[in-house]
């Protein structure tokens, strides 16, 4: 792509060599370390599922076993692997029997590598085919519905129960948009295991379950028929069950998720160490899922300004897309994160926004960007919010973003409503089609207020990405180089969930999602 803002191309690629090296130390140590959400997925990705008569997910029931045994490190797959050799049961029954207070498999008699691997084979390819089957179903209904064009309209249903979600997200595809995001309840990243069944009494949001997502999938495939274009849904695996989340929304086709390798420590006090054992292998499951990830560096503008800290969202941006390679996930398939969130007060505030948009748009060019809409600022003046929202439509056509968050004039006063939807899809469908091609007839003055925008948020990120290669990124979070807010690496929640690898583990799915055999 040849830049309409100069950009110094070369800068920009030192600025991702800084992002690796970076994300590689992050991978050093993520590759030494599990913890009990990367081993109750495991449990889940081998036919683990159902809760005891307490509601306790059974995952949990047998990872908490050997992590009360001492034996987590060694990993849950030999241990259940070893159990299918002793017991010819399957994993499900070795679940229930270990529920049921009647095997204890840390002391069962430990029997041949080889034969543990064997045992496990079925179960894995089971999943793998699943998983595989659920992306085939996606890329069939793309080959033979199609789908809205880009940017995607994303909108949010956020109702608490499941039920009432599917009315809403129903009446948000009729009235055009893509993306159907369920916002999650509120606090649900801090649960350490996943509710089990449909739900209907979330706060803020509806609980991420397996059944809410094949309810919502349902919904949202009778719907794109009747339409004729293909809707795709967005959750959230994030907080302390992140890998899990990916797995369930991977068993069940959703198509974006919310997965950011740093929202959870930044936003959630989220241990950092946990975070970033988890989100590695969650990725490697969104990867081979097909999955858009969704990354959070529009939160950093919420606690710090938009224009003097835009440096940290390139930085943060960066860092995400190379610890996305490393999982396995193509460019095409990262819905790297930035907002729409100066001051409106602010003179030329909007040519500084689109100077960050348009630099956002050259420097990945294959990202299909997620794109925020002003919330910071908004008043409750539901007439001059509806204006801000198509400033930022604006900048989202010129600059050719992909996935573009809906902003709702009713934001900060409630939970939006389908008139308050309607009002949004039809503002960004105007903007979007009167403007379609507007950005491929600007170019962008030299020495003009954009273009300088532009290069100093890049030479300013490319200076934060010296400091955190310097300090590597556990200091750097410590320092609050991101948004403001500073983390300890040894505080937050979830600390205790991780654990050292032991001799004997095994993960053979992040070589078969990684394309290994």
């Amino acid at each position: 792509m040849q830049s309409k803002l100069g950009l110094d191309f070369k800068r920009v690629e030192y600025a991702r060599f800084l992002a690796s090296s970076i994300a590689s130390e992050v991978q050093k140590f993520a590759d030494g370390y599990s913890t009990v959400a990367v081993e109750r997925t495991l449990c889940r990705l081998i036919g683990i599922d159902g809760v005891d008569s307490n509601d306790v997910p059974l995952p949990n029931i047998v990872v908490d076993s050997l992590k009360k045994e001492g034996v987590l490190g060694e990993g849950v797959m030999f241990f259940i692997g070893n159990a299918i050799v002793n017991t010819n049961l399957t994993p499900q029954q070795i679940a229930e029997e270990i529920s049921a207070g009647k095997l204890d498999i840390s002391k069962l008699p430990v029997k041949p590598k080889q034969d543990i691997s064997k045992a496990l084979e079925p179960y894995v390819k089971t999943s793998i085919e699943k998983i595989s089957s659920r992306k085939a179903r996606r890329e069939s209904y793309l080959g033979s519905l199609g789908e809205g064009p880009k940017p995607y309209l994303y909108v949010i249903v956020a109702t608490g129960n499941i039920y009432e979600d599917v009315v809403q997200a129903l009446a948000a595809a009729r009235q055009g948009a893509d993306i159907i995001a369920v916002i999650r309840t509120t606090g649900q990243s801090l649960l350490d295991y996943v509710p089990y069944g449909a739900t209907t009494e979330g706060f803020g949001g509806t609980f991420a379950t397996q059944e809410n997502f094949r309810i919502m999938r349902e919904a949202l495939d009778n719907v794109g028929e009747e339409l004729g274009r293909y809707i795709r849904l967005c959750n959230y695996c994030s907080g302390l069950c992140m890998p899990e989340i990916a797995a369930m929304g991977a068993l069940e086709g959703l198509d974006v998720m919310l997965n950011d390798a740093l929202y959870g420590i930044l936003f959630r006090d989220i241990n950092m160490q946990r975070t970033m054992v988890d989100q590695f292998f969650s990725r490697v499951i969104n990867g081979f899922a097909g999955v858009i990830i969704n990354t959070g560096e529009d939160n950093y503008l919420t606690t710090a300004d938009a224009f003097e800290e835009a440096h940290t969202v390139l930085a943060s941006d960066l860092i995400n897309e190379q610890l996305a390679l490393l999982a396995g996930i193509p460019e095409e398939q990262m819905g790297l994160g930035h907002a729409f969130e100066m001051d409106p007060e602010m003179e030329n505030g909007f040519l500084y926004e689109l100077a960050q948009a348009q630099m956002t748009r050259e420097i990945f060019p294959k990202a299909p960007l997620k794109y925020m809409p002003p919330t910071k600022f908004m008043t409750g003046n539901i007439f001059k919010g509806h204006i801000q929202d198509a400033l930022f439509n604006i900048a989202g056509i010129i600059t050719k973003q992909g996935i573009q968050l809906l902003g709702m004039p009713t934001e900060a006063i409630h939970t939006p409503f389908m008139s308050d939807r309607y009002l949004a899809i039809e503002n960004a469908r105007y903007i979007f089609s009167n403007m379609k091609d507007l950005g491929d007839e600007i170019e962008f003055k030299e020495g003009g207020v954009i273009k300088k925008r532009a290069r100093t948020v890049v030479e300013n990120s490319i200076a934060t990405l010296e400091r955190i290669n310097h300090e590597g990124l556990f200091s750097a979070l410590e320092l609050g180089l991101f948004g403001d807010v500073k983390r300890q690496r040894d505080g937050g929640k979830g600390l205790e969930g991780v654990t050292p690898k032991g001799d004997n583990y095994i993960n053979p799915f992040i070589t078969l999602m990684k394309g290994g055999k």
